[in-house]
């Protein structure tokens, strides 16, 4: 595990969409997995404002989730935001976009054909993520177990409650239940890189980078994965000691 330290969240958004547009330029057809929240934000619009410079006609893209239960044109939806942050501005082709249907008829089947279109990709070479504040990724939320593949959520409080701006501000607006990746899914990315900013996170990336693996902290599993790169500013990483990088 890599731990990347930056001054703030526009510094860590920069080497990030750096990171990124290396990544393409050498794998041009690179399967990309993406994450949503407010952690990315600063990162869409780096990659918005290079979009010129990356070649992004053959970039297949998955995101890790989707609510249950709203249309992919609600402001909530994750595929709404996925449009509006990022994909209205760059040359992806829709096709090559994979999004969860969380109106799907069949949510366990929706799952199913969610984890044979990332197989079928190839798997993930490059799997950005977000870190909640109660440690999730995706919406792997706190368990006694955790699911393996892309899996119905049952989503917490805090993990509602984060996402409330979606919704007006209402965290009880928000779905109680999302379609996610799951763990063994999301451990299966080649490479994986974390990004954590502000000091409400700074407890869940303790733990993620110095507790012990637990299925109470889903994030601590990344422990095991043989390439993962932590970005964090300075507020996230207030918890850890200076020398720390693992």
């Amino acid at each position: 595990m890599i731990i990347q330290r930056f001054d703030d969240e526009d510094a860590l958004a920069s080497a990030l969409a750096t990171r990124v547009r290396e990544c393409l330029l050498a794998n041009p057809t690179l399967v990309l997995g993406l994450p949503t929240g407010r952690t990315p934000l600063a990162f869409y619009r780096e990659l918005r404002e290079r979009h010129a410079d990356i070649p992004w006609s053959g970039v297949r893209a998955f995101n890790l989730d989707e609510f249950v239960g709203i249309d992919k044109t609600h402001p909530g939806a994750y595929h709404a935001y996925m449009c509006r942050e990022l994909f209205d501005h760059v040359s992806i082709d829709p096709a090559n976009i994979h999004i969860p249907n969380g109106r799907a008829e069949d949510l366990k089947a929706e799952c199913r054909r969610y984890e044979a279109a990332i197989a079928a990709a190839g798997g993930i070479d490059l799997q950005i993520l977000g870190i909640g504040t109660n440690g999730h990724i995706g919406f792997n939320e706190p368990a006694d177990g955790l699911c393996a593949h892309t899996h119905i959520a049952e989503l917490e409080q805090k993990s509602r409650e984060s996402n409330a701006q979606l919704f007006g501000g209402d965290w009880q607006a928000v779905p109680e239940r999302a379609i996610s990746m799951g763990m063994a899914t999301i451990l299966g990315a080649r490479s994986v890189v974390l990004v954590a900013t502000g000091r409400k996170k700074a407890d869940a990336v303790y733990g993620l980078v110095e507790g012990l693996i637990t299925p109470q902290l889903p994030a601590s599993f990344l422990q095991v994965h043989p390439r993962v790169t932590v970005m964090l500013d300075a507020q996230a990483a207030i918890r850890l000691k200076p020398d720390t990088t693992r």
